[in-house]
């Protein structure tokens, strides 16, 4: 799993900037009902986010996300990745997540990135701009979701492998480098031993020959799941990290696009 229990985001909250939040159930093009947490901003930018969360599913780390960014304009849902076997609700300490994950699909993946998306897009004032970002298992399926025809701004993915076999069959990125219709930003910890350089380099190569918009960022000696409140030692790649991520919403958001 990427984070312990007790792990929180490594940003500081801005008092006021979210003007709500509620656990919501969503239905996927399947029949699928899952559970989700949206947060939305009290003084929207337009863009809006879909968080992709790890192996635990829609964990409080993740809803706690959804809050940073909604506090910072950008209207956010995050999803859970296993109603069709475990049912509906938040995932607790305790919960025996590793069979639930065993059985998802890369169809039934596709369908709940694609029923959170819609969601976010018929909120009232929905944002213009969609993004994902997505940590671990769903850091690979946030890079994949640009394959989906979703019409995305941007994909972000922490420490998402880009090579070798995926859980519930997901294809590689690297291999699907060609189809990727988004801008993409990876975030990577040089002392991540699941990643190692050379996958890092090949997705790197891949996105280029595709002509793809990309940024992917190794922080050195950073392990994986480095994005935590609780890893003090790795608090500067943290924090560069957040930077690079608002500011590719930014520079790939519609009016950024219009006024360049």
């Amino acid at each position: 799993m990427c984070f312990d229990h007790d792990s929180h985001p490594p940003i500081p909250a801005i008092a006021g900037g979210a003007l709500d939040s509620s656990l919501v159930t969503l239905k996927a093009a399947d029949g699928n009902e899952l559970s989700a947490f949206l947060a939305r901003a009290a003084e929207p930018s337009g863009a809006g986010i879909v968080i992709l969360p790890d192996v635990r599913g829609l964990h409080a780390y993740y809803e706690e996300l959804a809050l940073r960014f909604a506090e910072r304009g950008i209207d956010a849902i995050a999803f859970d990745w296993f109603g069709r076997t475990a049912g509906l609700g938040r995932r607790e300490e305790g919960f025996d997540y590793m069979p639930e994950v065993n059985a998802t699909t890369w169809a039934g993946q596709s369908a709940d990135i694609a029923a959170a998306a819609a969601h976010l897009r018929s909120i009232d004032g929905a944002p213009t701009d969609v993004f994902t970002v997505g940590f671990c298992f769903g850091g690979r399926l946030s890079f994949l979701a640009a394959t989906l025809g979703l019409g995305l701004a941007g994909v972000i993915g922490f420490y998402g492998n880009p090579v070798g076999p995926g859980r519930g069959g997901s294809p590689e990125p690297v291999a699907m480098a060609d189809r990727i219709a988004s801008p993409v930003l990876g975030l990577f910890g040089g002392a991540d031993q699941g990643i190692p350089p050379e996958a890092i380099a090949a997705f790197d190569a891949a996105l280029q020959v595709g002509g793809v918009d990309q940024r992917l960022a190794i922080y050195p000696g950073a392990p994986h799941s480095f994005f935590d409140r609780k890893a003090a030692d790795f608090a500067d790649a943290s924090e560069q990290a957040w930077a690079e991520i608002l500011g590719f919403i930014d520079a790939h958001r519609s009016s950024a696009a219009s006024s360049g």
